[in-house]
């Protein structure tokens, strides 16, 4: 298994955020599959590209770098709801997460949204914990959310200001 390498400076430090293109759809997909036991297919993420309520942001290594992390989310009203977050395993531990996330919520600010919603795997400690650091708070449970595992989701919420 490789390990995140170790980048010196502040996290999140030299990303440059953008919006995915269908071009960008292979490098999502090897990043999907680099850190999901079942990752998304071609099919579903080309179709978040086309929804209009559909966002897919990319973080880069320094403009134009590689892409090293991705946020698909839904603005819905007043929403912002997050389908996936991931980051590629080389740059984990970086900020990359929160870059993104913070970057969709800014982008739900703009659009009107006074909400931020996302569910999360109960044994992802990592991510749990980089949502709670961000101002998110569990609200419920649903259980076996992720079928393949029998996994029960945890639903998260902030408030945006």
């Amino acid at each position: 298994m490789r390990r995140p390498v170790e980048h010196p400076g502040a996290p999140g430090e030299g990303l440059a955020i953008r919006r995915a293109a269908r071009g960008d759809v292979d490098r999502v997909l090897e990043i999907e599959s680099e850190g999901f036991l079942h990752p998304w297919s071609r099919e579903l993420v080309e179709r978040e590209l086309e929804h209009a309520w559909s966002a897919m942001l990319l973080a880069e290594d320094g403009v134009g770098g590689p892409v090293v992390g991705y946020v698909v989310f839904w603005v819905v009203h007043d929403e912002v709801h997050v389908l996936n977050v991931a980051t590629a395993l080389a740059a984990r531990r970086r900020g990359v997460g929160r870059a993104l996330m913070e970057a969709a919520e800014g982008e739900g600010r703009r659009r009107g949204a006074r909400l931020s919603t996302l569910e999360v795997r109960r044994s992802n400690e990592g991510a749990i914990a980089l949502y709670l650091t961000m101002g998110y708070r569990q609200v419920g449970v649903r259980p076996n959310y992720y079928a393949e595992e029998r996994e029960d989701a945890l639903v998260m919420v902030k408030t945006l200001g």
